[in-house]
């Protein structure tokens, strides 16, 4: 655990009774952004340190701060490198130029790896084999085992395996970005000249063989490799074996003005990301110093930039054990379930045509949208459907029933966003899916990520006076339309049929479609036009209330809070007597609890079992209790330069429910950690007596009792 005053922090704060600084600029008065991730990503950590978690949940926490910081170093530490090499001297909020958040990451990221294995090594892979799971070398094979590994080596694995020389003639070959591989020492008997030689892991397999046998046994792709690596080198002698792991700069760069077809530009670019410029070798521990050091010359790397790796490279691969069907080794089940107004009204259309509806996933059904979406592809007055699309995963019920809409002689439009990060081969993939069934697909506004959560169904059906009328059926929330993450990530979503709200989201899809210079919305708040005036102003507003000595109160739930403007605005409010609770789960800038600038600002992140992921803005306005839900985070990006969406909660009995959710939140006391002053995430302290609340569970087991029948 980081302590105060070290790099997370980035500089130390205010001390307690010191006049309040003048300049709101002040860089002692931010957290670094790059370290701000880092500490969001060991709070992913620390829930695998925890004993309470169930030991595959344990290792699949592991696989994801993988993951992440895969993510991490292929993008921003990618991106600092590049500014350094540009000559970049220009400073963060925080004070820091590129070279200084180079330093301070590789010593953070250094820390967290050696931690991340030693919890992987010392703690969840010994405990998971005394359950039963356990990963085997080839040594302890027994006879019935070898005998498969021979056969999986022979029938699967040497097909696709290609030794790679490295010599005179035979340059060291361009491995491709997060490949897994293998170093060795290949020996000519007859001369006894050593020859370098590399040999890929290939990711087109499973990493893991199960053997034969009671339990669950496994034995590693890498670990087969090198036990009959010989049979790549007819005549000659492999000594010697060590893994490496090369992570290469992944972000992509579009000149979307420039790109007659972008589809296709996007598709080159997806593949050239896997060739960039190398920013991390992760390297086994037991590689000889000197291979070491010619990785890191081939690759062009500094020192710092060279990860040695005690076991296990790769640990994202962990996700295939960590879903064994085991669920004495997992979270306990639970049945998510369709909204009452569903049940109640017999479908979803009907339901939202009665009143807005509220759903809050996982603990409501991805089936609450998907039914929402058949019934629209079916229904024979239902005359067009206009959906944006920014991940939807690699099997897609949603895209099925547009497909089968624009079968049935409906409008069906799709605005696929192709810019989604790591997720543009999936979505070229849907986007010509959807074209092939009829739909017509759109990439949105040119240098505008589209991150808008929106759908909307345009409905022909009797009116009041029997004569047909026009009704518009809107969805708008804050997570993606994807079955897979609405299981673990906790998203809100409103579905409506106001009229003004539905012209908006007509005009919203026109904005993106069509020609439109459209700035005026009846109730959407829009990025980049109208989103960060409207925010500022409703901060502004608490601040005034404030200062007339009134009640005002700010909460936000959000995924990241970096802007600078909104951080100042912050700033003053809590300078004026505005009371303002933050749940960031992932990057904090601001620094709360300063004595004279931030007193009343208070800071807590939830990691937990499910990826709090939900987007909710509640100002008290003067009792008014103003609450949003949307698509946007405060960071600059999502405020200035991409197509974002909030909106209102309007109905009394859904924003109780809102309310509600944030007040469990604010009350956690279990898996909860405070953001303190000096930069420090801290887990929460009960007091003598005070009861456990795990916000998570409470909402499952409220859930739950909902569903109960009677």
């Amino acid at each position: 655990m980081s302590e105060p005053g070290d790099v997370v922090g980035g500089a130390p704060a205010a001390p307690a009774g010191s006049a309040a600084p003048a300049d709101l600029h002040d860089p002692a008065l931010y957290i670094n952004r790059e370290l701000s991730w880092l500490a969001f990503n060991e709070r992913v950590l620390e829930e695998a340190e925890l004993e309470d978690t169930p030991l595959l949940e344990r290792l699949r926490f592991l696989a994801i701060f993988g993951s992440n910081l895969d993510e991490f170093m292929m993008i921003r530490y990618a991106g600092l490198k590049e500014q350094v090499a540009a000559g970049v001297t220009r400073c963060t909020p925080d004070g820091r130029v590129p070279a200084e958040q180079l330093q301070a990451i590789a010593e953070r990221v250094h820390d967290l790896v050696a931690r991340h294995r030693a919890v992987l090594g010392d703690a969840v892979l010994p405990a998971l084999a005394q359950r039963g799971v356990r990963i085997l070398s080839v040594a302890e094979l027994s006879g019935d085992q070898l005998a498969a590994v021979d056969a999986f080596f022979e029938q699967e694995l040497y097909p696709v395996l290609t030794p790679l020389a490295v010599n005179g003639s035979h340059p060291f070959p361009r491995l491709p970005n997060l490949s897994f591989s293998l170093l060795l020492d290949v020996v000519d008997p007859d001369t006894g000249a050593v020859h370098g030689a590399v040999v890929q892991v290939p990711s087109v397999l499973p990493r893991f063989l199960r053997l034969p046998g009671e339990g669950h046994a496994y034995v590693l792709l890498e670990d087969i490799i090198e036990a009959r690596v010989g049979a790549l080198f007819p005549g000659h002698e492999v000594r010697r074996a060590h893994g490496f792991r090369v992570t290469r700069n992944a972000d992509i760069e579009i000149a979307e003005d420039e790109a007659d077809d972008l589809l296709q530009t996007i598709e080159d670019e997806v593949r050239r990301r896997r060739w960039g410029d190398a920013v991390r070798l992760e390297v086994i521990e037991s590689m000889p110093a000197a291979w070491r050091e010619r990785l890191r010359r081939t690759l062009g790397l500094d020192p710092a930039d060279v990860y040695t790796i005690a076991h296990h490279l790769n640990v994202s691969d962990f996700r295939e054990l960590a879903d064994l069907d085991l669920p004495e080794l997992r979270y306990p089940a639970f049945v998510a379930r369709l909204p009452t107004e569903y049940r109640d009204a017999g479908g979803a259309l009907a339901a939202v045509r009665a009143g807005d509806v509220l759903v809050h996933h996982p603990f409501h059904a991805f089936d609450a949208v998907q039914m929402l979406v058949d019934e629209a592809a079916d229904d024979p007055a239902v005359l067009a459907i206009k959906i944006t699309l920014y991940r939807v995963g690699a099997r897609s019920p949603v895209v099925a029933a547009l497909a089968r809409a624009a079968g049935n002689g409906k409008l069906v439009t799709a605005l696929v966003e192709l810019k989604a990060r790591f997720d543009e081969e999936n979505n070229i993939v849907w986007a010509r899916e959807l074209e092939r069934a009829g739909v017509h697909v759109v990439y949105g506004v040119a240098g505008l990520k589209t991150h808008a959560k929106a759908l909307l169904v345009v409905r022909r059906e009797p009116g009041p006076s029997g004569r047909p009328v026009t009704r518009r059926y809107v969805h708008l929330g804050t997570g993606n339309y994807n079955p897979a993450t609405a299981d673990v990530y906790t998203d809100l979503a409103l579905l409506s049929a106001d009229p003004e709200l539905g012209a908006d989201v007509s005009d919203l899809f026109n904005y993106l479609t069509g020609y439109s210079k459209q700035r005026r919305w009846r109730k959407l708040w829009v990025a980049p036009d109208t989103l960060r005036r409207r925010l500022m102003d409703a901060i502004a507003r608490e601040t005034a209330v404030a200062t007339g000595g009134g009640e005002a109160r700010i909460v936000a739930k959000l995924n990241a809070l970096v802007d600078p403007e909104v951080i100042r605005a912050l700033y003053r409010a809590s300078q004026a007597g505005v009371e303002i609770d933050l749940v960031v789960r992932g990057t904090c800038c601001l620094r709360p609890g300063v004595p004279g600038v931030s007193d009343r600002i208070r800071v807590r992140s939830i990691v937990g079992r499910f990826l709090e992921h939900s987007r909710v803005y509640h100002f008290r306005n003067g009792g008014a209790d103003d609450v949003y839900l949307g698509s946007a985070d405060w960071m600059e990006r999502n405020l200035d330069r991409r197509i974002e969406t909030v909106f209102g909660v309007e109905d009394a009995a859904l924003k109780r429910k809102v309310l509600q959710v944030l007040e469990l939140l604010l009350r956690d006391n279990v898996g909860a950690r405070e953001l303190g002053a000096d930069g420090v995430y801290r887990p929460v302290v009960r007091a003598p007596g005070q009861h456990r609340c795990d916000a998570q569970l409470r909402l499952l087991e409220l859930s739950e009792r909902r569903g109960r029948p009677g």
